[in-house]
């Protein structure tokens, strides 16, 4: 009887950000979830509890913008070819309905008719910035003229007689009335981009925010000016998004300036003004007013949960990775696992194991792409693209300044055992003892890979890309080369089981293949499956299974006693090779991929 894998829970990746580029977060009719995109990924979070997440991939090229139709039932979702998918949201495998290319380049937002048979996209494109169509047939019903440049927004009143707004790169607003859409007339009440138009849910006025810092009010039906909220200025900033409460009084709107203000409307006045921090990283570029949730967009990509009581400080601040995650591990401690991943931007992330929690460090980490982590005791050995192995303490849960070596060469990976550790470099071999270098390995005649430590610190294996693992034996605080192991080509990872008895490795050739440390490390299994190379791999705690990922987008759990004895899981990341493993216990395994998500498997034997 063959074993089988489940997902338990999947940590969901944040929205991709970029600077000054307003971030559009879809809201759920019903309430319950919220959507934005990250790459070629739309990600569905439950609001409630944001470790729930579901996710669509089947865009060719990277998504902008995702809405849900008011029933609830289906989410457009719009690309930077001008694409645009049209899916069922009831159905886990969200099964295309609709396909259409309205636009020529990226499409920069999303709006239904209340009945969700029409919809508008607007963004850029060669002859026309916009259009609106039959969800059904695509057939056109109007024109969405009168800009010049891009239109970064787009909305419609959501009762009848429709009205459409779209606002554009030109600093114009455009009103229009329908259907089929005329163009009426156009506003030029901004003097810089028009960044957000949003008709309030009762249709009875909608208002525009633009990169001047000013929100002006209209009246929903006639599109004529009722008035300006905050005066002059709403925000000192940019203005990137704004979203109304659901009874139309009031709405939040998302700034440049490192804020959120909630307005009342007929007062033209702010109610509350959110200070979400100091740096760059901490300007607002989205927003959503959902139910009883504000939430607003940083572009760090933090998604943040506001406290009207308490404007200094929001209620949880969703983080994780942004960017591809390139490694994990996890430390244990009692009873509780907590796990570490860290990305291609130098972030390292760490999660409880139900992902309620989840944080970063304090302080100036790794300046590039984490590659690879181990922990040892109570610390996490890391080491980075920016030449260095670093020592963090997972009790202070900041960066510590001195515990940083700086390496010769570019640190590839890095593995720890007691007070020793091995950073395998590009030109290089370095022991490090105490968080210093004691010793270091070069002119190697060699090109080494990856490393590791046997549990108890006696021997440090080194895997090249020759094919050959050369096995050193650690004399005090140096290394001298004692045999060597043969794999069929260059050695992909490695790593000793919990209990020292077993070393395995990967290699480009799709081997896996597990040495018998007690036994002269003779093999004693080889394990076949990958069709492409595989990249990671990670013992069980129960020292008997070991997980390898490949670029064929398998994960396989092996028997260490019986080769024929394995779990599938086919693609563990939909768009990505897997590029890490873990395990939190014999039954819960870890992925991450290039996608950022970290995913959490149930394996029974």
């Amino acid at each position: 009887m063959p074993g089988d894998a489940t997902l338990k829970h999947a940590f969901a990746s944040l929205p991709q950000m970029e600077r000054g580029v307003a971030k559009v977060i879809g809201g759920d009719p019903k309430g319950n979830n919220f959507l934005y995109t990250n790459g070629k990924c739309v990600i569905i979070r439950n609001i409630k509890n944001p470790a729930i997440a579901d996710v669509y991939t089947e865009h060719a090229h990277q998504v902008t913008v995702a809405k849900y139709a008011p029933s609830g039932f289906y989410i457009a979702s719009g690309d930077v070819t001008g694409k645009i998918r049209i899916w069922d949201t009831t159905q886990e495998t969200h099964l295309l309905k609709y396909e259409y290319s309205p636009l020529s380049g990226k499409v920069k937002d999303i709006a239904w008719t209340e009945d969700s048979k029409r919809l508008a996209v607007v963004g850029d494109g060669r002859e026309k910035f916009g259009a609106v169509f039959l969800w059904d047939t695509g057939s056109s019903v109007g024109e969405l003229s009168g800009h010049a440049k891009v239109i970064n927004s787009v909305d419609i009143r959501q009762k009848r007689p429709y009205r459409l707004v779209t606002g554009s790169d030109d600093t114009t607003t455009s009103f229009f009335e329908g259907p089929p859409f005329k163009f009426k007339f156009t506003m030029n009440d901004h003097s810089q981009f028009v960044n957000s138009v949003r008709f309030s849910p009762n249709g009875t006025h909608f208002v525009t925010a633009g990169a001047d810092g000013q929100i002006v009010v209209f009246d929903g039906a006639t599109g004529s000016k009722v008035s300006s909220l905050g005066g002059e200025k709403a925000h000192k900033g940019g203005i990137y998004a704004v979203s109304w409460s659901p009874d139309g009084s009031q709405l939040i709107s998302a700034s440049g300036d490192k804020t959120v203000k909630l307005w009342d409307v007929e007062a033209g006045a702010a109610v509350t003004t959110f200070t979400l921090g100091n740096d760059v990283s901490d300007q607002q570029l989205g927003c959503l007013w959902q139910q009883d949730h504000l939430l607003s967009i940083s572009l760090s990509g933090h998604i943040n949960y506001l406290d009207k009581n308490n404007p200094d400080r929001p209620i949880r601040v969703i983080k994780g990775h942004a960017k591809s995650i390139q490694c994990v591990t996890v430390h244990r401690s009692e009873g509780q696992s907590m796990l570490y991943s860290g990305s291609h931007d130098g972030h390292i992330n760490r999660w409880s194991q139900d992902g309620g929690e989840n944080d970063g460090f304090s302080g100036k980490g790794h300046s590039n792409q984490v590659s690879k982590m181990a922990v040892v005791g109570d610390e996490l050995v890391t080491c980075g693209m920016d030449d260095t192995v670093r020592f963090t303490n997972l009790h202070k849960k900041e960066y510590s300044a001195s515990d940083v070596v700086k390496m010769d060469s570019v640190p590839k990976h890095v593995s720890a055992s007691g007070g020793l550790s091995l950073a395998v470099c590009l030109e290089q071999v370095v022991l490090l003892k105490d968080k210093k270098k004691v010793f270091t390995l070069d002119k190697l005649g060699y090109v080494p890979e990856v490393g590791a430590i046997q549990p108890g610190g006696s021997t440090a294996a080194v895997g090249g890309a020759d094919g050959i693992i050369r096995l050193y034996s650690i004399q005090g605080t140096s290394l001298k080369e004692d045999k060597t192991l043969a794999m069929d080509g260059a050695i992909t990872d490695m790593a000793y089981s919990d209990n020292g008895a077993y070393l395995a490795a990967t290699d480009d050739r799709k081997v896996a293949r597990v040495f018998s440390v007690a036994d002269d490390y003779n093999v004693l299994n080889n394990f076949y499956g990958h069709h492409a190379k595989p990249v990671c791999l990670a013992w069980s705690p129960d020292n008997e299974h070991l997980a390898t990922g490949g670029m064929d987008m398998m994960v396989y759990i092996w028997t260490v006693g019986d080769s024929d004895s394995r779990i599938r899981l086919q693609d563990a990341h939909r768009l990505h090779h897997t590029t890490g493993l873990a395990w939190i216990d014999e039954n819960t395994l870890v992925t991450t991929s290039h996608d950022a998500f970290v995913k959490q498997w149930t394996i029974k034997y």
